[in-house]
């Protein structure tokens, strides 16, 4: 919160500086005595089960906190709407309940980039960064919150490995910032923008989005860091260190960009004629919102709810699919699209050949029962969360479209969908028994389900 006091410094935000000192010290207060109650424990070896504890923990109680200089500086008087809108930032699905975006304090719209910017890598990865001492129990922090199927080590010790997806995340955010600043754009608003776009998160600190700017360099360069924000980081370190072939040849990636490309184009030639003019205005807007829901960024330059069916369709899909395992998108990652198609196929082979045995592979990399199993069950478990999610916003929703994208994008961590939380709405109509289950639903979302969900059986609490 440091940062959101020196924002409010620069900008003579008095009621911000107090709000974000009074909320750092409520939080060093309860941190301290944190450390002092559990430093009994100190010694203690980390087990895979404390691992989810810990993860599902640390991000409640980040939020919780991370939630009180909206409230001290009356930006969002309501601590429901308040954690909402935190936890919303942190697990960088940026839907919104504000509705007057442009008359909150600066300092408190940094803030409120910086939790996406912050939970984009996560949290808990840059506690393990910072934090070696805690060894091998670092690993499994990290595997509860990691944002995929696997999480590959890049050097021996885990921190190591941290430590350069945070430099890798860095120099992303540099070089946007940077493109940003270049096409025009104040040193705030490109930073801030910077933040949620590295972070696949979508909040902006201008109500119209990046639509606000009406700059085809803008869209443009925001459309190409949606999409590497939304590539697998570990790739690049491969690529950095000589071995391009790792991220060009990896099969999810060229998925993804097969996705994308296809989902771009047709959504371009749907609004092209019926909303825009040329094809050029259709491949700028088309091919921009095509990347912001297919990475769950959620950033709009259009109101792409009044386009063609089609056009919706398309987006709608794509929202469920994400981006790659191991990077900061949501949705239910195109690798495990991909390994459930494959096997969808094998099965059809069996059907034909019921004595003939086929192997799954993805890549060089032959598929075991035990990785299979988990992939088709967290699917079982994501579609789950989606139904019970559209149930449960059903009774106060307005129609069906709205209760159906509020469980896709807040499962899925997209934040804007259609309907009454579409791109020129929020959230602020939902009741606050609603705001908690979707604060609960993003939470879920962000940490690939099972990390959550696992704390809810009476397994998990047995010894």
């Amino acid at each position: 919160m440091g940062s959101g006091i020196l924002v409010a410094l620069i900008y003579g935000e008095r009621q911000a500086v107090i709000a974000f000192g009074v909320s750092a010290g409520v939080a060093l207060l309860c941190a301290l005595s944190g450390f002092l109650g559990f430093r009994p424990f100190r010694d203690a070896t980390l087990l895979t089960r404390d691992g989810f504890l810990v993860v599902v923990l640390s991000w409640l109680v980040i939020s919780a906190f991370g939630a009180l200089p909206y409230v001290i500086s009356g930006s969002i008087p309501s601590y429901t709407d308040a954690f909402f809108e935190t936890m919303s930032g942190f697990t960088t699905t940026g839907a919104t309940l504000l509705t007057d975006i442009e008359s909150l304090p600066r300092s408190v719209l940094f803030w409120r980039s910086l939790t996406q910017w912050l939970g984009g890598m996560g949290i808990v990865v840059l506690t393990v960064a910072i934090l070696p001492r805690l060894g091998i129990g670092g690993l499994k922090l990290m595997r509860s919150e990691a944002p995929g199927p696997t999480l590959e080590k890049l050097t021996p010790r885990v921190a190591g490995t941290a430590k350069i997806l945070w430099l890798i995340y860095l120099g992303l955010t540099v070089l946007e910032a940077a493109l940003l600043l270049a096409g025009g754009l104040p040193l705030f608003d490109a930073v801030t923008h910077t933040f949620s776009t590295i972070a696949t998160g979508g909040f902006s600190p201008r109500a119209a989005s990046v639509g606000a700017y009406g700059s085809a360099f803008v869209d443009a360069v925001v459309t190409v860091f949606m999409l590497l924000a939304a590539v697998n980081f570990s790739l690049y370190f491969q690529a950095m260190r000589g071995r391009p072939g790792k991220l060009l040849g990896n099969l999810e990636v060229r998925t993804f960009i097969g996705i994308y490309v296809v989902a771009a184009a047709v959504v371009t030639l749907s609004v092209t004629g019926p909303v825009y003019q040329s094809l050029g205005e259709g491949l700028r807007f088309g091919a921009f919102q095509a990347a912001s829901l297919l990475t769950g960024t959620g950033f709009t330059t259009a109101d792409y709810d009044a386009w063609p069916t089609l056009a919706r369709a398309v987006l709608l899909v794509i929202m469920l699919i994400g981006g790659c395992a191991g990077s900061t998108a949501g949705g239910i990652k195109v690798i495990r699209v991909v390994t459930l198609f494959r096997q969808a196929l094998n099965e059809f082979k069996f059907l034909i050949h019921p004595q003939g045995i086929f192997t799954l592979r993805i890549g060089d990399r032959r598929v075991k029962k035990d990785i299979l199993y988990p992939v088709a069950m967290f699917f079982f478990l994501y579609i789950g969360l989606v139904l019970l999610t559209t149930l449960i916003v059903a009774g106060s929703s307005p129609d069906l479209a709205t209760a159906v994208s509020t469980g896709l994008a807040t499962v899925g961590n997209v934040g804007p969908g259609f309907g009454a939380i579409g791109p020129t709405e929020n959230y602020a109509f939902y009741p606050a028994a609603v705001k908690w289950w979707l604060s609960f639903a993003m939470l879920t979302g962000r940490l690939e389900v099972y990390s959550v969900l696992v704390l809810l059986t009476v397994t998990f609490w047995r010894r």
